[in-house]
């Protein structure tokens, strides 16, 4: 998206969906999974460097999917928590990408994001020059979210189930956010999909 700032994208879809009774990722909204929604959106923005982590059912997962030129990493220790995946997704784009400026990270199971949503994070965060520009939704602050080279070494310290929501509690840590209007719908239920079924119009 810019020719000055080096940009790579993670999605996380490693976990598990324990309260569901399967991947949440191959959920189908509008004609497709969840998760190829999210890959889709992604695709758009023309990032040269994309991750994808994968973790719980990661061969069903990839039977069902069109990985595209997305990068496959396994987060053989999805079980510890959202930060094992974290890690792998920024260790791995650092690998991939000399002088990352920036990593994005999405989830793959919010099924009304848009490209538009992804293009207003990374402008803020080009312009603003926070350390993070994090999507707002109601009350709550979380992914899509993007972080710059400076954040890095707070998300390789990150543990367990902490995702990147706890550095906004550290001191001298700026961030912006942008609202993701219904960001705070995400799948875990059975209740959750056949509502989004109903929303499927």
């Amino acid at each position: 998206m810019s020719a000055e700032e080096n940009i790579a994208v993670v999605v996380l879809a490693a976990g598990g969906s324990t309260r569901l009774g399967r991947p949440k990722q191959l959920v189908e909204f509008k004609g497709k999974t969840l998760l190829d929604h999210a890959l889709d959106k992604v695709d758009l923005l023309g990032f040269q460097t994309k991750i994808l982590v994968l973790g719980a059912k990661r061969e069903e997962i990839m039977d069902k999917i069109d990985s595209n030129d997305f990068k496959v990493v396994v987060n053989t220790h999805w079980e510890q928590g959202m930060a094992s995946s974290i890690k792998l997704g920024l260790e791995t784009a650092l690998i991939e990408e000399d002088g990352l400026d920036h990593v994005l990270f999405l989830v793959s199971d919010q099924p009304f994001l848009e490209r538009a949503n992804l293009i207003k994070l990374v402008h803020t965060q080009l312009t603003q020059r926070p350390k993070a520009t994090y999507s707002k939704y109601g009350d709550n602050i979380g992914v899509p979210a993007i972080f710059s080279k400076e954040a890095f070494p707070l998300l390789l310290e990150l543990e367990g189930d902490e995702g990147a929501k706890k550095l906004m509690r550290l001191e001298d840590f700026n961030y912006c956010t942008e609202t993701f209007k219904k960001g705070g719908f995400d799948v875990d239920t059975e209740e959750d999909v056949q509502q989004l079924k109903q929303m499927d119009v």
